[in-house]
């Protein structure tokens, strides 16, 4: 069985910020930031928008790309770190009552900037036993918890969410190898207080803020995105000119800029927007891969990987083999549970 991507979808909110108005605001200015991050703007969410309302506006898109409705789902995953409630409900099951998917499950997932990708390998594994239409999205509100005083951080993040719909079918291609991987003894290189370690005394339910040592959370971004892409090639035989595309969590230019030099490999076969949207963590696949399909970057037949890393520290990418259309399961299709490799 090959579990395709046959839809997409990614919402913006409308309010754009831009470096010029943070240096008006801090110790900073537009060619500094641009020059340490590549980053111009961020879209920042207005006050009645949430993680589940941008992740429904996102996810409708998907859904009419991939010609799936609602009901038809067996399933919703949200990758998030910045949940509409502090620990429940899920943030995915807002969006499954938003939607009207009154047939699927739905669950959050918490994998940091990484989640995107975990949660595509989860619904791939799910759908070997259940293959319904499944809905996976990347969303973050990361302006609701960033210090907008420390000029280190607040200058890389943005609000976004991304939508895919997956199908599952006999038809060669699609998410074809991962690799999902974590480091726990760089927890505190980026994070976020709260939870069940603070104790109920005082104002344990403030809004903290994320604290991130930024240097050494840039040093194992180069290298484990090196690591996972020469693994993902690696495992299947193939080099860097077979890729069509690699697509990065777009956390910062100058990140992408050094696992190009230090691969030895052509910077322009790396997918980059976060000039424009800035770090939108578990957003930033979703969003720019479908900002790559409807522009028509992506051809039938290229070979595609895709590579996160974050707080966690998790890290992790898969390889896929675009069909798009090409790769929507037929109507009459028996679908059988065995998995199977593409070159097999």
């Amino acid at each position: 069985m090959f579990v395709h991507i046959t839809g997409t979808g990614s919402y913006l909110p409308e309010h754009v910020v831009t470096n010029d108005e943070l240096a008006a605001k801090l110790d900073t200015s537009n060619e500094w930031i641009y020059s340490h991050t590549g980053i111009c703007s961020r879209h920042i969410a207005a006050n009645d928008e949430y993680t589940s309302t941008i992740s429904v506006k996102a996810a409708r898109l998907a859904l009419a790309a991939a010609g799936v409705t609602p009901d038809q789902l067996g399933m919703i995953i949200v990758a998030t770190s910045t949940p509409d409630y502090h620990s429940f409900p899920s943030t995915a099951c807002l969006v499954q009552h938003e939607l009207g998917a009154k047939k699927a499950g739905a669950f959050d997932i918490q994998a940091a900037c990484t989640g995107f990708i975990y949660a595509l390998e989860v619904a791939r594994g799910m759908m070997m036993v259940n293959p319904a239409p499944t809905l996976v999205i990347g969303a973050d509100l990361m302006s609701r918890i960033v210090d907008w005083n420390d000029r280190n951080s607040c200058i890389l993040f943005g609000d976004a969410a991304g939508a895919v719909v997956l199908e599952a079918g006999n038809i060669p291609g699609g998410i074809w190898h991962s690799i999902l991987k974590a480091d726990g003894s760089g927890s505190k290189l980026l994070y976020r207080e709260g939870g069940s370690r603070q104790l109920a005394e005082g104002p344990w339910m403030k809004q903290n803020t994320l604290e991130m040592q930024g240097r050494q959370v840039f040093n194992f971004a180069v290298k484990v995105f090196d690591e996972v892409l020469t693994g993902l090639l690696n495992h299947v035989g193939y080099t860097f000119a077979d890729l069509a595309w690699v697509v990065p969590h777009q956390a910062n230019a100058r990140i992408v800029e050094a696992v190009a030099r230090r691969m030895s490999v052509p910077l322009d076969k790396f997918f980059m927007n976060m000039e424009t949207t800035g770090n939108t963590s578990a957003a930033s696949i979703p969003v720019a891969f479908d900002q790559m399909v409807r522009t028509e970057r992506i051809k039938e037949d290229d070979l595609v990987a895709m590579v996160g890393f974050g707080a966690g520290l998790t890290y992790g990418g898969l390889l896929m083999r675009w069909r798009g259309k090409a790769g929507k399961p037929k109507p009459a299709q028996t679908i059988s549970t065995t998995g199977v490799s593409e070159n097999a």
